[in-house]
């Protein structure tokens, strides 16, 4: 693809992402790590061995988040961790010192390291450890008392818009642009996971025709990799996708995240995808020349011809190889005289003809 600079610019951490550039791939963890701090830890290890560009969590401060009524609410099922949802949401919350904890690792493997922040306290809470972006969820679009809050810290945000009209999303730009420019949209559809018929991946062109001045990218809920490629060829630049170390352990995330293979396989595509695009010339490639003369056609001596010869349409063949000239010059070629003998299967060239 063409380097020439946009606009369209976002610099998370060390990566600049704009339309020249890779994906900037995000593993979101979320809440995969099962209250784990060491199953996080080989999260972020694995998410580096798979080519993640970042990792990501979720913060929330449970009790000012939910209504009595909702923390309290009994939550007994095979992926509950209480009896209570807010037992359930306490039990899979870190605190400061896993996040410490996973911030230095983060630092020492190069990996970018941040939260979705679904409340004031926890945007707070993220604050204090200084990270790199901060992503706020579909569900907070419509939220602009945390939009603005966030948006004053005036470190690069992402927003995803599922289940969101374009007016929803317009309102959230217009809330964040005047006061911290550094915004990425990205498509995202509410469900979990998303059928192929839902993913609605033309968002991604609609966004970046709307939003000229933002990167746009997609939160992307469906199992597997490809619709993930397909949204880098509509201008996608960030991609969030769910990751996990097994599909089978105890949460309702795990189904539709990725593992190490499937992340690694999924990168490795979007990084092919960029160099695929190439940067839309036509020409004859490097790559190409060898077989392209091999399977190429050229005027040859359809028999031995003497000196002087005025060439007839008998007196040519079109055979291959290619490299001599082609088929499209016999109207040219034909009554013109030779200049030196050819015999049968000659290559006929520009030299061999007078004037």
């Amino acid at each position: 693809m063409s380097t020439q600079t946009t606009p369209r610019s976002l610099r998370i951490g060390s990566h600049e992402i704009n339309d020249s550039t890779d994906c900037y791939v995000i593993a979101e963890i979320g809440h995969n790590h099962g209250g784990k701090l060491d199953t996080a830890l080989d999260l972020f290890h694995a998410a580096k061995m798979a080519g993640a560009h970042a990792v990501k969590l979720q913060k929330r401060d449970n009790k000012s988040l939910y209504t009595k009524q909702a923390y309290d609410k009994p939550y007994e099922n095979e992926n509950s961790y209480g009896a209570t949802y807010g037992e359930h949401r306490e039990f899979l919350e870190f605190g400061k010192e896993e996040y410490v904890a996973l911030g230095r690792l983060a630092k020492e493997l190069g990996l970018d390291f941040f939260s979705t922040a679904f409340d004031l306290p926890s945007a707070d809470f993220l604050a204090e450890l200084d990270p790199p972006a901060y992503k706020i969820a579909s569900g907070d679009l419509k939220n602009t008392v945390l939009l603005k809050y966030v948006a004053k810290f005036g470190k690069p945000m992402i927003i995803s818009c599922g289940g969101a009209t374009m007016e929803d999303v317009r309102r959230a730009y217009d809330t964040i642009m005047p006061i911290n420019p550094q915004l990425c949209i990205l498509q995202c559809t509410a469900t979990y996971p998303t059928e192929a018929e839902d993913l609605n991946l033309n968002v991604i062109k609609t966004l970046r025709d709307q939003f000229p001045d933002v990167v746009v990218g997609l939160s992307d809920h469906y199992n597997g990799i490809a619709m993930s490629v397909a949204s880098y060829i509509l201008g996608a630049r960030v991609i969030e996708k769910h990751f996990t170390l097994n599909h089978t352990w105890k949460g309702t995330d795990h189904a539709l995240s990725l593992e190490p293979i499937g992340m690694n396989k999924m990168i490795r595509d979007l990084q092919r995808c960029r160099v695929a695009l190439g940067d839309g010339q036509k020409r004859i490639l490097d790559a190409e020349k060898a077989a392209i003369t091999k399977m190429g056609k050229s005027l040859f001596a359809a028999s031995d011809l003497p000196v002087g010869h005025k060439l007839s349409e008998a007196d040519i063949a079109i055979k291959s190889p290619g490299g001599g000239l082609p088929p499209y010059e016999l109207e040219n070629v034909l009554g013109k005289a030779l200049t030196k003998s050819l015999s049968l299967d000659d290559m006929i060239t520009a030299a061999d003809l007078a004037a």
